[in-house]
């Protein structure tokens, strides 16, 4: 169970470093990629505490709870994948042309 609040913590930890990167950044590309990284890390964040709600307390709320932020957890971390994949090459281009034009 400490390993969970562990991940829970560093997961936490990558979503404020992600959205810091994400408001601090100018390129267009970039922030798209770097807001569907803060995504994964927030889905993942409430997926693993709906998993360590279920541990700390067995009543019938508390796991109707956890199960909405199970799934609503994982849907944002597979939806923040999906738009990381579709903005990766887009955002290495950008680099690669800022790059190029220096």
């Amino acid at each position: 169970m400490s390993v969970l609040v562990i991940l829970i913590v560093l997961l936490f930890v990558l979503y404020l470093f992600y959205k810091t990167k994400y408001f601090r950044s100018n390129r267009p590309a970039e922030k798209k990629w770097l807001s569907a990284k803060s995504s994964i890390a927030l889905g993942l964040f409430v997926f693993f505490f709906g998993i360590n709600t279920v541990y700390l307390s067995q009543t019938t709320v508390t796991i109707i709870v956890a199960a909405i932020f199970i799934i609503l957890g994982g849907l944002s971390s597979w939806t923040g994948y999906k738009a990381y994949k579709h903005y990766l090459p887009f955002a290495v281009k950008e680099a690669e042309t800022l790059k190029e034009s220096k």
